[in-house]
């Protein structure tokens, strides 16, 4: 086979290795018999695993040479056996370890997923140009680098990359985990592994539970009898359960708001009582604007910021909505109108004419229209265009 079994060493002598098994191991690559073969992956692992001795550089290349030169010809199993053995030792020979991870997905498994040895260059070169199964091994390694996920991410098949998303252990570059989160609208391999990521940012994980739950939402629609305001009301409250509170809101300020507000309202018609009412038009007089906000956010459910918009638009409409849904009546209604055209403008000058006409509106929005509303506007904005993506999707009918 033209294997060479020593090499010069600086004094001139031949250097045939201290392990006596080297002799055996080129033996056994001369004999073509299976039994050689077998015996041949088990003198080569114990050499790599045997304590009492150390191999040289020489001597790893020699087994190298023979393995490189072997590898068409031995069975199968013999360099499965082989893979298995190397792939925990962690001085085994790097040239050998990348021959096997490339050979059949039977023997390189064990390498590609196990080994410590393969560098993040060599797998990524896995990655890009063996076969799926190869693949799938990488990404199921216990750890994995940002730049090695991201090559498992660019083969674009949805069996590897769920793999990935599976591994707890795989670091993901934000910018491929926000990528795959609008992949999950319509890969639904993505959704279940994404919601258990540790690193998933809160941000993407509001996004993706409510894309989730839009296309759960669709899908009970399509198949059941189930009330729409109902269904999103379920939903709304389950999601909002398990995420945490907006980020614009400071988390501070609202406990110490609890801590001297009037006790909420806990029934689903959101319903002020007289007391609350009065405590809450008291700090607007007050001029405690941020304290009346976060009171009209907690009986409403709103947010801060819609609020926000719905006092300073122009026309009143939305804030007539929102009093009426709460049974505030009209004179309360108009204190808080007048209170914040006042913020609004900068000046005493108010439209009368919009005043008017908000009067007008308020007195015909019925108590059921207004909740209806209220209920709509209290949903995410992230589900509500969740929704509309899921709808946009839809093939159109005909």
């Amino acid at each position: 086979m033209g294997i060479e079994t020593g090499k010069d060493t600086a004094d001139g002598e031949k250097n045939h290795g201290t392990a006596p098994e080297l002799n055996e191991l080129v033996e056994l690559a001369r004999d073509k018999s299976s039994q050689s073969r077998a015996r041949l992956a088990t003198v080569i692992g114990d050499l790599y695993t045997g304590e009492e001795r150390l191999l040289s550089d020489v001597d790893r290349q020699i087994m190298s040479d023979i393995i490189h030169q072997l590898i068409q010809e031995v069975e199968l199993s013999v360099r499965k056996a082989l893979a298995e053995r190397l792939s925990t030792i962690p001085n085994a020979h790097s040239n050998l370890l990348n021959m096997l991870a490339n050979d059949d997905i039977e023997v390189a498994h064990p390498i590609l997923v196990h080994s410590e040895v393969m560098r993040d260059s060599e797998l990524i070169e896995i990655v890009q140009f063996r076969t799926m199964e190869h693949q799938v091994a990488v990404a199921m390694r216990p750890t994995l680098s940002e730049p090695l996920s991201n090559a498992l991410i660019k083969t674009g098949n949805q069996r590897v990359i769920t793999a990935l998303l599976e591994n707890a252990g795989a670091s993901i570059a934000e910018d491929d985990l926000r990528a795959l989160v609008e992949q999950s609208r319509e890969v639904a391999s993505y959704q279940t592994p994404l919601t258990q990521r540790r690193d998933l940012p809160p941000a993407l994980a509001r996004k993706l539970f409510w894309s989730v739950s839009a296309a759960l939402r669709d899908h009970l629609l399509a198949n059941y009898d189930l009330d729409p305001s109902d269904l999103d009301e379920n939903i709304v409250t389950a999601v909002r359960g398990l995420l945490e509170e907006d980020a614009d809101e400071d988390s501070d300020a609202s406990r110490a708001f609890d801590n001297i507000a009037p006790v909420m309202a806990t029934t689903n018609d959101f319903v002020i009582h007289p007391d609350q009412a009065t405590w809450l038009l008291g700090l607007l007089k007050e001029g405690e604007i941020p304290s009346f906000l976060l009171g009209l956010s907690r009986f409403s459910q709103l947010r801060v910021n819609l609020l926000r918009r719905i006092l300073f638009e122009p026309g009143g409409e939305g804030l007539a909505i929102v009093c009426q849904a709460l049974g505030l009546d009209k004179p309360a209604f108009a204190s808080i109108l007048v209170q914040f055209r006042h913020g609004r403008l900068g000046d005493k000058n108010i439209e009368t004419d919009e005043i008017t006409q908000a009067m007008a509106f308020f007195d015909n929005t019925t108590r059921e229209n207004a909740t209806a509303l209220l209920r709509r506007w209290q949903r995410d904005p992230e589900y509500q265009n969740a929704m509309r993506i899921v709808s946009d999707a839809k093939p159109a009918s005909g």
